[in-house]
């Protein structure tokens, strides 16, 4: 008789388990003197003669049970004895048990019962629904991995940076100043040949090392600090007046903590550095270490440069109990995730993120400066970019935290001069990176001052002027607000005047014999159109008093008397040959203002060269709007050059209107057509286009730009094309430009918005510097790079897979007990993927992406929402609202939740099939090391049973190995030690199960080794939460630091594991649950899920505290499976077959 059951009426996807197939005998139930309603099933004789020891005691046997568990059913008995469960319809009708009816099936024969040996599904075996969605997001993670190393890559630039490093231990930092003196250590840098001795006698800088970092990834920086100073700022006469003296660098050894995953490190560092500030500042008033000017104000603060988490320490300074007021004022951090924490595997480094920016934020948001112990504070933040593989650049951005009169964040693409990505390592010892990062450190010093910098907004302009382009409208122009610094001469005949509107070319300088200046009126304030000035050359412009080929000036008339010059103006140029009728023009010069382009030209691939190449000089640019320099009359290029040489300068002054155009079109339709957009032949030299829509860091683009018909002339320079974005401060540029590959670090997942609002007009920005003397129209094409976007997803979401595929697994176990708890068989880890995949996973999947679409916002620059209490009008920022789901509220990316989904169900099968490799590799090694008897006979083989698959310890051993386990948690080891342990055991467990499994197939065999195996799925999906802060902890011991963590040492966090799986090493299998309990089980499992999905990539370690609660509630199962008496408890550490079964009396 064949049947199948119905399924559980509660989930409609159960695909039905088919039973075995039986004879009108096998189908019979067990016979049973008791009341139906108790669960419990007596031995037929054949069960007493193969299993005589395994009988439970009579009490318990006839105990009624209030919650109607069924108990599971024996694996030591006969293998064919499959009766149908109690509460199934397609059951026969109980017949009367008699002694004949167990005499008959004493008499059956062997044979016959070995053939109704049900047919039990192989845990290898896998639906073609399954193997579908297995190899879609098997290809779709392929797919991603692979973009995101060979599509939309950007170059890599830097040049190789050399030292001659030393360092000096200062010894006398001990335990009497802290209490980490033991493990952590303070070194003075000295670079050999330059530094003489180790007496303090400039400004101290102190390095803070990253994640696993070393104090010695101080050295690249600290040496060019000291050659810069040593090889030229010793020698200028401005250096020791303005307050510039050497560098001091500390680095600190921690010994490679690591700080990125476990949030007490973190504030240790953090203690630690606030007492070696102290230590720090003390030693300049100390005459035996110090060879500081007396007559100099004692040092008051210390300048921080911190890299990666390191950028994190020294913001966590500034909160702690021992912070020392005011001795931090400037902190420089480089690939540092301000943001948010990397990862959230650590809940007390997630509450440090919290506190820090809470505290930083409300500092800000003070009214008045005397309130904001933050006021002298600047922060400036600098990314590596798209080369960073470690910390995505996104999370660098500190928009979120200080306005930009305190801090900014940049990337190093953008600073000029080095315009390349770095990955997070090079980023210390880049050499073109490190030159800025001195010499902007140098700009802001001051000695003069006891803070030892200048004061906060010269900080900031000097920060600005170094680590951004320029072109920002937050960038200060110098020529508004400096005096006149040259006396310009002119000969009326002799030089030539620009009409208005039109403009200067020179392809070629020093075409005449003399000297000659080319003057552009600047046009009346109130002129039509906001005009803007532009000017572009392959030349350094020179500085009042040098003798270069090109100077730029700003001029007014100025009516000067003869031979008052000198005593007015620093320098003077005169053209006039002594004429009579000459002009004399006060002027200021531009130099101060040049912005640095990278060389465009034929020849040139990047806007880098590297070391093995040629340099090439970068092109000079200058642009002021109107209202900047409307206080002159004139505009004068001065050529200074007398001898024909290759250059060239293009100038003019040109309409907003006519280089500035705005792309409104929407993302959709970029994505489905792309956009198309033709330059005029008539344009500026500078002609910029806007694109709203591209604000997503998730979407990569490609840029087309075609080649424009010169004739007969030939390019004054290449394309040259910027792309830009207005917060965060990060630019590309793209020399030669024809092809483009466009990717940015704007709007980001998980992230959270800025402190002021971004407006719908914000968006990437292009701008095209072309030879505007061609006369040829130039089409630009602009599509999105759907297979370059992919790559873009590693980055954003690769810490996902630590929490999403737990909604998989989750929903697995919870249909495998559902399907347990109806029909009594456990089915395995790929059918019940099978059934999932039919409904659960797929309602799953579409009521999430409901909620993103629901509760998304699809105008940035708004609130607004579907949902009525998300007050579009509010002031306040919620800075949490990117925690949820994908982490955007842009619902156009409701496609990442299913796609995410696809992907871990596949990543969901590979790590079955590869557990399932591991288990049945390590059974086959354990069956060639056992001794089995051989010539032994079928019949007495299967007569005698196996060898016993759980031989388990006696249960005061094991309740010992957990009492031992639980007291070392609870004072020296964390928790996380003891999980990877269960974890271990349970591997065991799983694979003494699958060979009994293998040996003896039965349902009941069957049903343990999908129990365990689905346990141990999930388990290992949780292992990767825990592994990081054991690894710290390991790590604390490599160092000899003993001293036990301040968390992770609550016994409640891993007692319910280390319960259940040492109750499984007795082979016990859960018992069912007719009752209305099990769907506890199904909500708890549910929960996880939703959890998961939700909240799980920001709150990752509380999965491991909603998984503990399902093990407990399971623990609770198995030890309550005939009563709630606590006495239940006890049978968890009693094996089968011991002492008290053994005492029982006569069955009745």
């Amino acid at each position: 008789m064949r049947r199948r059951s119905s399924g559980s009426s509660e989930d409609g996807d159960f695909s039905p388990v088919e039973a075995p197939h039986v004879n009108s005998l096998s189908s019979l139930p067990a016979l049973d003197l008791r009341p139906a309603a108790a669960p419990s099933q007596s031995p037929t004789k054949l069960d007493r003669r193969r299993s005589a020891d395994k009988r439970s005691t009579p009490a318990r046997s006839r105990r009624s049970s209030s919650v109607n568990w069924k108990p599971s059913d024996s694996r030591d008995g006969p293998i064919e004895n499959t009766a149908s469960p109690a509460h199934s319809t397609s059951s026969p009708p109980l017949l009367p048990a008699n002694g004949g009816q167990a005499k008959e099936m004493e008499k059956a024969p062997e044979s016959r019962l070995h053939g109704r040996r049900p047919r039990l599904r192989s845990p290898w075996g896998i639906t073609l629904t399954t193997l579908v969605a297995s190899i879609l997001g098997i290809g779709c993670l392929f797919a991603v991995l692979h973009s995101s190393v060979t599509r939309q890559l950007d170059p890599k630039g830097c040049r190789m940076s050399y030292m001659r490093p030393s360092y000096a231990r200062l010894d006398d930092f001990d335990t009497e100043h802290t209490r980490f003196a033991s493990k952590y250590s303070l070194y003075l840098y000295r670079e050999q040949g330059v530094d003489h001795g180790t007496k303090v006698k400039g400004v101290p800088i102190l390095f803070i090392p990253g994640n696993a970092g070393s104090y010695k990834q101080v050295r690249p920086i600290a040496a060019e600090a000291a050659n810069y100073f040593h090889d030229v700022l010793q020698h200028d006469e401005n250096t020791a007046k303005s307050g510039i003296r050497s560098l001091d660098f500390f680095t600190v050894d921690f010994n490679e903590d690591i700080t990125a995953f476990h949030g007490q490190t973190l504030l240790d560092q953090a203690e630690y550095l606030n007492e070696v500030i102290r230590y720090i500042l003390s030693l300049y008033l100390d005459p035996r270490v110090s060879d500081r000017d007396p007559d100099l104000p004692d040092p008051t603060s210390v300048i921080i440069l911190g890299h990666s988490m390191g950028g994190i320490v020294a913001r966590t300074m500034l909160i702690m109990p021992n912070y020392q007021s005011n001795s931090i004022n400037t902190i420089v951090t480089m690939s540092a995730p301000h943001a948010r924490p990397p990862v959230s595997f650590d809940g007390q480094i997630v509450k440090i993120y919290q506190d820090i920016n809470d505290y930083w934020r409300h500092a800000y948001s003070q009214q008045w400066a005397n309130n904001n112990p933050l006021w002298h504070v600047t922060l400036v933040s600098i990314a590596g970019g798209g080369l960073d593989t470690v910390v995505p650049s996104d999370y660098a951005s500190v928009e979120s935290l200080v306005p930009d009169t305190h801090g900014f964040t940049a990337f190093t693409s953008t600073v000029p001069n080095v315009w390349t990505s770095m990955d997070h390592q090079a980023i210390l010892w880049c050499d073109q990176f490190r030159k800025v990062v001195a010499r902007a450190i140098y700009d802001v010093v001051d000695v003069n001052r006891a803070t030892q910098t200048k004061p906060r907004a010269e900080r900031m302009r000097v920060f600005k002027r170094w680590f951004l382009t320029g072109m920002e409208t937050v960038a200060e122009k110098m020529v508004p607000i400096k005096d006149p610094t040259t006396l310009l001469t002119l000969e009326d005949n002799s030089n030539s005047i620009i009409a208005q509107g039109e403009r200067l070319v020179l392809r070629n300088l020093g075409m005449t014999s003399a000297a000659r200046a080319h003057l552009l009126p600047i046009p009346p304030p109130g002129s039509p159109g906001q005009k803007q000035f532009t000017l572009l050359t392959d030349q350094m412009l020179d500085r009042p008093g040098e003798n270069g080929k090109i100077e730029v000036l700003f001029c007014s008339v100025f009516p000067l008397q003869s031979g008052q010059a000198g005593t007015v103006f620093a320098s003077q140029i005169d053209l006039s040959s002594d004429a009579a009728g000459s002009t004399r023009l006060a002027c200021k010069n531009a130099a101060s203002d040049v912005i640095a382009l990278p060389a465009s030209t034929e020849s040139t691939r990047f806007p880098f060269y590297t070391e093995h190449e040629q340099e090439v000089l970068p092109f000079s640019y200058l642009q002021y709007a109107l209202d900047e320099i409307s206080d002159h009359q004139f505009v004068a290029i001065v050529e200074k050059v007398t001898q024909p040489s290759h250059g060239f300068v293009v100038a003019e002054f040109s309409d907003h209107s006519q280089s500035h155009r705005t792309r409104n079109i929407s993302l959709r339709r970029l994505l489905s057509f792309g956009t198309k957009l033709r330059l005029p032949a008539t344009r500026p030299m500078m002609f910029e286009i806007k694109v709203p829509s591209m604000q997503s860091s998730l979407l990569a683009y490609d840029l087309e730009v075609s080649r424009q018909s010169c004739g007969d002339k030939k390019e004054l320079f290449a394309p040259l094309v910027r792309q830009y974005l207005t917060e965060p401060y990060e630019s590309k540029f793209f020399v030669n430009a024809r092809d483009v590959m466009v990717s940015l670090h704007g709007v980001a997942p998980y992230v959270p918005p800025p402190l002021t609002r971004r407006s719908a007009g914000d968006g990437l920005t292009f701008q095209f510097w072309t030879d505007p003397t061609c006369d040829s129209s130039i089409d630009v094409q602009l599509s999105v790079d759907f297979m370059g976007s992919l790559g873009k997803l590693y980055m954003r979401y690769r810490t996902v897979f630590a929490a999403f595929p737990l909604l998989v697994v989750a929903l697995v176990l919870r249909k495998q007990f559902r399907i347990y708890d109806t029909t009594g068989v456990f089915v395995s880890f790929s059918e019940s993927l099978d059934s999932c995949l039919k409904q659960s996973i797929p309602l799953m999947l579409a009521s999430l992406t409901l909620l993103s679409v629901s509760t998304g916002n699809p105008a940035p620059a708004g609130n607004a929402s579907f949902w009525h209490w998300r007050n579009s009008t509010s002031t306040v920022i919620d800075f949490n609202q990117n925690d949820l789901l994908i982490g955007t509220q842009d619902p156009f990316f409701w496609f990442l939740i299913p796609l995410i989904g696809l992907i871990c169900v596949g990543v969901c099968m590979i790590l079955n099939y590869v557990t399932l490799v591991l288990t049945y590799a390590l059974g086959a090694a354990f069956g060639l090391f056992s001794f089995r008897t051989g010539w032994v006979k079928n019949d007495d083989r299967r007569r005698t049973g196996p060898t016993p698959g759980f031989l388990s310890s006696s249960p005061r051993r094991r309740m010992a190995t957990t009492a031992i386990l639980l007291f070392l948690v609870s004072t020296f080891i964390p928790y996380q030690f003891a999980y990877l342990v269960a974890c271990l055991v349970q591997l065991t467990t799983t694979v003494r199960a699958q060979r009994l499994a293998s040996e003896l197939r039965s349902t009941a065999n069957s049903n343990f080794y999908n129990y365990v195996h689905s346990l141990l799925i999930l388990m290992l999906w949780i292992l990767p939460i825990n592994m990081p802060t054991l690894v710290v902890w390991v790590h604390n011991l490599a160092v000899q630091w003993f001293t036990p963590f301040s968390s992770h040492h609550n016994v409640l966090s891993i007692m319910p594991f280390i319960v259940l799986v040492e109750t499984l090493t007795t082979g016990k299998m859960i018992p069912r649950v007719n009752s209305r309990f099990r769907h506890f089980t199904s909500v708890l499992l549910f929960g996880i899920s939703v959890y998961a999905a939700v909240y799980g990539v920001s709150y990752a370690y509380m999965l491991h505290y909603l998984v503990n609660l399902v093990i407990a509630w399971l623990v609770v199962v198995h030890a309550t499976s005939e009563s709630w008496a606590l006495a239940g408890f006890n049978s968890l550490y009693l094996a089968k077959g011991n002492s008290i079964d053994r005492k029982r009396g006569k069955e009745p």
